[in-house]
């Protein structure tokens, strides 16, 4: 189990890492755009990202049966 956890940590910081190596200008314009969205917008984007995530880990289980 705690395999699972450090292995999908791994995977969140090669994939947050990618961002900021490949497209830096790009992250930052990112930022500037949620800046201008009104808190509720970011914690409903937030709130999808973890349903999206979960659902993810669930098919993730499914498919490795």
């Amino acid at each position: 189990m705690i395999e699972t956890a450090f292995l999908a940590l791994g995977l969140v910081l090669i994939v947050e890492g990618l961002a900021y190596a490949l497209a830096p200008s790009l992250v930052e314009t990112l930022l500037a755009a949620l800046r201008e969205l009104p808190e509720p917008a970011r914690r409903t984007l937030g709130l999808l990202a973890i349903v999206s995530g979960l659902a993810f880990v669930w098919l993730a289980n499914v498919l490795a049966g």
